[in-house]
């Protein structure tokens, strides 16, 4: 086998580099993401509990008929 070819030091920090800065990027956007899907969520339950009411109520009306 050929023996391991040593890479140079100034690519070992720019992949580092690189690693690191995508770890900060990506909290960063985390952060930012968080809350508007905490908000969609929380407008996606009250949309289903208010459908949820109109069925109850149209289930309601249908059995009266």
């Amino acid at each position: 086998m050929v023996p391991p070819v040593q890479v140079s030091p100034l690519i070992k920090t720019a992949r580092w580099s690189a690693l690191l800065i995508g770890l900060i990027y990506g909290k960063q956007r985390y952060d930012y993401l968080k809350p508007i899907a905490a908000e969609e969520k929380r407008i996606e339950e009250e949309e289903k509990k208010l459908r949820e009411e109109q069925e109850r109520i149209y289930k309601q009306l249908s059995e009266g008929l």
